[in-house]
């Protein structure tokens, strides 16, 4: 009698849509979005990003349409990034009472009371140099630009922030913060630390969205190499220590391996940023007819849930959310 040769039937588990869903591993769904928001001064101004087709600026009275649209999509929180109308060498519009992202923050959480506001805190955007901190002898000085970044952070929470969300890449940047706000009393207010940043490419579209491009230099000095691993779980680390309660992991869909390294080694939700460049490249290719944009962005999206992202913060959030309502 001949004998049967036994090998594997994989293909069991993918024969149909519902085989296949019933065993999937990895979900996405809206409540894993952050949908970041570009936010300027003046009134009726909606500005296309023209490196980021689909991103606007958006002036406080404009935030109310876009916001509703996102709510109803299932997302559940926002990040908000300010685009001031004049800047100087302290970057005092980050943390001054009349801030443009402050007059953001309570004007949404005035609407929507239930959306989660997740406040950027940095001085990039509102420096005239474009660097993220206060500067002497032509470099970012660590400890003279902390005491800035907690005061733009209990501003932040002032005005209404659920999550502070500091992205600035100083050496103790989340103690100094957390020690602001507990003293404030705002010691329910969450830390999510952009903990892992890498000096990358990826974020050119960004600095056109946010104004923010460093009038010289680079801001290799503060944000990390990307031919570096180990460096972002003493990042990691550092941030946890300190008191962080999200981790972010900067860029993402390059850094995969990274966001998987970092959710091995701490106990804190981890998010990726799927920053400006990687969105720029599928809305380029789509345009060009080069790629199915909605396959493409889902597929990508799952890969950094499926790498150890607990949310992504994403310009396709209302896109994806929009395809997976559907």
């Amino acid at each position: 009698m001949e004998s049967k040769m036994n090998y594997s039937r994989h293909r069991r588990l993918r024969s149909s849509k519902a085989m296949r869903s019933i065993v999937r591993e990895t979900t996405l769904q809206p409540e894993d979005f952050i949908y970041p928001m570009f936010v300027v001064e003046g009134e009726q101004i909606k500005n296309e990003v023209p490196s980021m087709p689909g991103v606007y600026q958006l002036s406080i009275d404009q935030l109310k349409e876009e916001i509703e649209a996102i709510v109803s999509l299932g997302i559940k929180a926002i990040m908000l990034f300010g685009v001031p109308s004049e800047k100087d060498e302290q970057g005092t519009g980050a943390f001054t009472h009349e801030g443009i992202v402050q007059k953001a923050i309570r004007s949404v959480k005035a609407t929507f009371p239930e959306l989660l506001v997740v406040a950027d805190t940095c001085l990039c955007e509102y420096t005239t140099h474009g660097h993220c901190g206060v500067i002497e002898n032509e470099d970012v000085h660590n400890d003279l630009s902390l005491p800035l970044l907690a005061k733009t952070a209990v501003s932040q929470a002032e005005a209404g922030a659920d999550i502070i969300a500091p992205s600035n890449m100083m050496d103790g940047f989340v103690i100094t913060i957390r020690n602001a706000l507990d003293a404030n009393g705002y010691e329910h207010i969450p830390i999510m630390s952009y903990a892992v940043k890498y000096a990358s490419s990826f974020y050119g579209p960004f600095r056109d969205a946010a104004d923010s491009t460093p009038q010289f230099g680079d801001r290799k000095t503060y944000q990390m190499d990307p031919a570096n691993r180990l460096e972002a779980l003493r990042e990691a680390a550092s941030d946890v220590e300190e008191g962080a309660d999200f981790l972010i992991v900067k860029p993402a869909l390059a850094y995969l391996d990274i966001i998987r390294d970092v959710k091995n080694n701490v106990n804190v939700p981890v998010v990726a940023y799927n920053v400006s460049g990687e969105y720029a490249m599928v809305k380029a290719a789509a345009q060009n007819g080069w790629i199915n944009e909605k396959e493409l962005v889902l597929e990508k999206l799952t890969a950094m849930k499926r790498a150890g992202a607990t949310l992504i913060l994403t310009y396709f959030a209302k896109a994806a959310a929009e395809w997976l309502n559907e």
